[in-house]
């Protein structure tokens, strides 16, 4: 009898142990001056904090595919109980993340990558379709008038950046031309302004990213005194939203990187915990932030959650 009582108490003492927090690592390929991915690391550690999960976030200090791939290969290495991953670049980051499948290690996609990341074993996949969102993008823009475009481009050689113009391409139905660049601001706005003098007829400009393009395309339409021109941006800044709220830009494209952050860390504890998992792909957005909305995002967006 007294084994049996100390079986139960043994027993009951082990139910009461809180579980061991799950170990998650997010690989990410953002760079360390782009505002964007500061929301990204907000929802991360918000993640953490409310599922008591061990998170780290990291990420290369340029847009790097071999150092990511390097990161991935670490942090399989470590063995996590799950592993976030976003993927720009399928064939330079493929087998890095198959390794982690191998090695049984749940993997989560976010951000880019949600085309290939099921045939490279992600159970799922948080962000937005790239190129849908291009197309809608362009869409509204032709219906707002536009009738020459330019698709600005800071990131060459992140596909899903690509997918951005080609899906804008489609969506505007004239003709559209992109302009490469450095994720540097000052640089944006000299090559948006040579774009503008160098074609009068160029009425649409669309930038891939708030505060690296879309604040310095709207500095540079103003610095030209061209009021003609239709300029919007994917994802959110608090300077070009007000510049959306006082009429300046057209929209911006929200994809709601927080969540693209915050809910594979979440899906992931979920699993470690309890075997959980939702059965499909979450869309993050696309939503276009007009006039009307801008000015009640722009406290969040300054915050780090929009």
């Amino acid at each position: 009898m007294k084994t049996v009582l100390a079986s139960i108490a043994t027993a009951a003492t082990l139910a009461a142990m809180p579980v061991a927090a799950a170990d998650i690592i997010v690989v990410a390929h953002g760079q360390a001056n782009d505002p964007f991915w500061s929301v990204v690391k907000n929802g991360v550690q918000k993640a953490g904090e409310h599922t008591g999960a061990n998170v780290e976030f990291r990420s290369p200090e340029t847009f790097d595919m071999v150092q990511m791939s390097q990161l991935i290969d670490a942090a399989v290495n470590q063995e996590p109980d799950g592993l976030v991953v976003s993927i720009p670049d399928a064939d330079a980051l493929g087998p890095s993340i198959q390794r982690a499948v191998d090695a049984g290690i749940p993997v989560i996609s976010m951000n880019s990558g949600g085309d290939v990341a099921r045939d490279l074993g992600a159970l799922l996949h948080v962000g937005q379709s790239e190129y849908d969102a291009g197309k809608a993008a362009g869409e509204k823009l032709a219906e707002m008038g536009g009738s020459k475009g330019i698709c600005v481009n800071q990131e060459v050689g992140n596909v899903s950046l690509d997918q951005r113009c080609a899906g804008f391409a489609e969506g505007f139905g004239n003709q559209v031309d992109v302009v490469p660049t450095m994720n540097d601001p000052t640089e944006v706005q000299s090559k948006v302004r040579a774009a503008l003098e160098s074609d009068p007829d160029v009425d649409t400009v669309l930038g891939l990213s708030a505060p690296l393009v879309g604040e310095p395309a709207v500095a540079a339409v103003k610095a030209l005194g061209r009021d003609d021109v239709l300029i919007a941006t994917f994802d959110l800044s608090a300077g070009f939203l007000q510049a959306v709220a006082d009429g300046d830009a057209a929209f911006a494209i929200d994809q709601q990187q927080f969540l693209q952050g915050y809910l594979p860390v979440t899906f992931l504890a979920l699993n470690a915990e309890y075997g959980l998992v939702p059965g499909g792909d979450v869309p993050s957005g696309p939503n276009l932030v007009t006039q009307d909305a801008a000015a009640q995002v722009i406290d969040l967006s300054a915050q780090g959650i929009r």
